[in-house]
């Protein structure tokens, strides 16, 4: 899968998803991510993206003209028949693990990263398949938005992680909060690790994390029942 990320610091994209699981990912060929400087596309000589509002109001306003030459560039040297592209923005769906597997059969996914007080909103209106929030909050940028969705989407995409199970049954994913899990050394501080994790009885061990799953659930996300 293709991911580009059009934003004003790709730098910060580029760092964040550079590292760890995504930036093995993206060395073994698993993921393609792109980040494009909006401002490279600005005919001003000073490379302006932004203008003042009509109507008033505090803040600046990104432009349309930069942004859809910017996406043309990426649609004209690229060949993909499944793309979208999505705008990270307070005011769109908020991501959920449901939102995130209907992105997989997608072969490219163009991410825009809004700044200031946001974009003109017709360059959604031209280009936007899907508006996307990380929750109900406001950020000064659209790039950690950005990185938490490549993120979620990737990892479940094949060879990501080492195996489905890494996915599909932990919090959320499963239909309720993950059950707790435990290392080495067994006694920490006097809290010592659950006897029947030790057992070696893999029945018994599913039962205690499904009770304990269930249990969390129930007190700190129970809207998941």
């Amino acid at each position: 899968m293709r991911f580009d990320i059009m934003t004003l610091f790709p730098e910060m994209t580029d760092g964040i998803l550079g590292e760890s699981i995504i930036g093995r990912a993206q060395n073994s060929g698993k993921v393609e991510i792109h980040s494009h400087n909006i401002r490279d596309f600005s005919l001003d000589k000073h490379r302006r993206v932004d203008d003042t509002t009509y109507g008033g109001g505090m803040g600046m306003l990104m432009a349309a003209p930069p942004i859809y030459r910017c996406w043309n560039d990426i649609i004209e040297k690229t060949d993909c028949k499944k793309r979208k592209t999505v705008y990270m923005s307070p005011q769109g769906r908020v991501l959920t693990q449901s939102i995130a597997r209907e992105y997989l059969d997608c072969e490219q996914i163009i991410i825009l990263c809004g700044h200031y007080e946001g974009v003109d909103r017709r360059i959604v209106e031209e280009i936007v398949d899907d508006e996307i929030s990380i929750g109900d909050y406001v950020l000064t940028g659209g790039e950690l938005p950005a990185c938490i969705f490549v993120d979620c989407v990737s990892r479940m995409l094949d060879g990501v992680l080492s195996d489905p199970e890494c996915f599909e049954n932990e919090s959320i994913a499963s239909g309720m909060l993950e059950y707790p899990q435990y290392t080495r050394p067994v006694d920490f501080m006097g809290r010592k690790v659950p006897e029947v994790l030790m057992s070696g009885n893999h029945e018994e061990i599913r039962k205690w994390r499904y009770k304990e799953a269930l249990k969390l659930t129930k007190k700190n996300r129970p809207d998941l029942l």
